[in-house]
């Protein structure tokens, strides 16, 4: 197989763990049963109840506020041009992105572990799971035991004890 081919046909067990092609293939599939739409349905739902969002809302209200203060309004004034400045000095002051740090940190950390991993875990191991059917790996060749194992293995589990 020719590295980086980007060829489609390519079986994921074919690929090794952490291989682009096999992430890519991963993350089009939790895309296509709609796993990210979900976590950004439920990270919305609570961010605005969330300290770190209402204190940067507040940032932002209070900048634009001072910063619309100190313009001369006029009925000919470009408003886009204003908007842009406005936008633009808001970026530059630093705010948003160490404000989105905290609400990431309040909104989306919580649910990393309980929440997004095990439906993660999930969805790949289904999407292994399948692959491997599709391809016929689960032939008669293996003893059922490891068949069962392959599609119920706990994922992340760690290393399995006798």
């Amino acid at each position: 197989m020719a590295e980086g081919s980007g060829n489609v046909n390519v079986s994921p067990g074919d690929l090794p763990p952490g291989d682009p092609q096999l992430i890519g293939m991963i993350v089009e599939h939790l895309k296509n049963h709609g796993l990210f739409d979900e976590f950004r349905r439920d990270c919305l739902a609570d961010v605005d109840t969330k300290p770190a969002y209402q204190n940067l809302r507040q940032k932002v209200d209070n900048y634009v506020t001072s910063h619309l203060s100190t313009q001369d309004w006029n009925p000919s004034i470009n408003k886009n041009q204003m908007r842009n400045g406005l936008r633009q000095s808001v970026v530059q002051s630093g705010m948003l992105e160490s404000g989105v740090d905290r609400i990431i940190t309040q909104v989306v950390d919580p649910k990393m572990n309980h929440t997004f991993r095990p439906h993660i875990e999930t969805a790949i191991h289904d999407f292994l799971s399948v692959e491997k059917r599709d391809d016929g790996a689960f032939s008669s060749n293996s003893a059922p035991s490891e068949q069962l194992e392959l599609q119920e293995a706990p994922a992340a589990s760690g290393p399995k004890t006798p």
